[in-house]
């Protein structure tokens, strides 16, 4: 895909740096390297609980590669989304085991 400078059509300045409009992507830390924290939330959610997992520093790629298989594992649903898994019920100690289980270091969180 061709970048294209940002906000600029022409310009006289020989000394002139286009800026290009491209992100840089995120490197996934190793699962070692994480430091996930996993919590029930029951806020703004019409009472329901949900097991929050936080902290994961990566793509969004392998972000949702881990919730689906949380979720999978889980047998519920949920999301992923801003570095963040949300998983519908209570399922904080099956999903502190799970990610112990693939090497991350986990620590619940909240009450």
């Amino acid at each position: 895909m061709k970048q294209r400078p940002v906000n600029v059509v022409y310009s006289t300045n020989p000394d002139f740096c286009y800026r290009y409009d491209h992100q840089d992507e995120q490197v996934t830390l190793p699962p070692p390297q994480q430091d996930l924290r996993v919590m029930l939330d029951r806020r703004n959610r019409g009472g329901k609980s949900v097991t929050l997992v936080r902290g994961f520093i990566g793509t969004d790629d392998d972000l949702s590669d881990l919730a689906k298989d949380l979720k999978t594992k889980c047998g519920a649903g949920g999301s992923a989304k801003d570095g963040e898994i949300l998983i519908q019920g209570d399922f904080r100690e099956k999903v502190m085991l799970l990610l112990q289980q693939k090497g991350y270091k986990v620590k619940k969180a909240g009450g």
